[in-house]
């Protein structure tokens, strides 16, 4: 079983979120963004559907991730368009920079990729630890509303490079009590028929209650915490499947 995002996953995502696709959180980040004239950090940052956007604003944000398939679409989009941010390879719990910003971002849902909660406490540290006097972390997490191991779930996709990616997802482990589950997921690919390529996934998420995850970063040291859903500012989460996203500030 693979790590997740590897070959055949990242050229999906690459297909499925691709640059210049928004969910409202484009738009949302460009504008909390929009008076940041230091140095920004995207987390986790996939094959650029955010960053490049902002790079474009004329924002100057870093990015890494722990997939090297992922950042190596991400350099790709990047260089096509121009633009040379600093991308490297790290994890939100363990990287190490001799910098400090004034704002740190994690889009969609991709710090629930830290299953963990010993893991997810030692990012937020990180992050806290590599914020300037000021600086803002915004992070958005989603409420788990399917955790039934019985549902499998296929989706296709027409590969950029000839063919169809095929995946099967399936959802095999729920832990209630340490608030997370893990699919197995089943990349295939195929060209007139013929099975070419096979990826296997073990894509684990955790969830958190909103007040939770709040008084997680208070914990943390955080200050000034504003909460919003389905990316408008300050309006309170009223249904489960909305996007949550947490916006905090450093005051050291």
């Amino acid at each position: 079983m693979l790590g997740y995002y590897s070959k055949l996953s990242s050229e999906v995502y690459d297909i499925d979120k691709y640059i210049g696709l928004s969910f409202g959180d484009v738009e949302f980040y460009s504008d909390r963004l929009a008076s940041c004239t230091g140095n920004i950090l995207e987390p986790g940052v996939g094959t650029g559907r955010i960053l490049i956007p902002l790079l474009e604003k004329g924002l100057k944000v870093d990015g890494f991730d722990v997939s090297e398939e992922m950042l190596k679409i991400c350099r790709n989009n990047c260089e096509k368009r121009g633009l040379k941010p600093k991308l490297f390879k790290g994890k939100m719990e363990s990287f190490s920079l001799d910098a400090e910003y004034e704002a740190i971002i994690i889009p969609t849902g991709t710090f629930l990729l830290l299953h963990k909660r010993e893991d997810s406490i030692k990012a937020l540290k990180n992050f806290f630890s590599h914020l300037s006097n000021g600086g803002m972390l915004i992070v958005d997490i989603f409420l788990q509303t399917e955790v039934s191991t019985n549902k499998i779930s296929t989706r296709t996709w027409e590969s950029k490079s000839g063919g169809m990616i095929t995946l099967e997802d399936k959802i095999v482990e729920v832990d209630h009590v340490n608030q997370y589950t893990v699919s197995h997921n089943r990349y295939e690919k195929w060209d007139n028929g013929k099975l070419i390529q096979t990826e296997l996934e073990r894509f684990p998420l955790r969830w958190y209650g909103i007040e939770e995850f709040k008084m997680i970063l208070e914990q943390i040291g955080f200050e000034d915490i504003i909460i919003s859903a389905d990316y408008k500012y300050g309006q309170y989460p009223t249904d489960p499947t909305q996007i949550i996203t947490f916006e905090a500030i450093v005051k050291k």
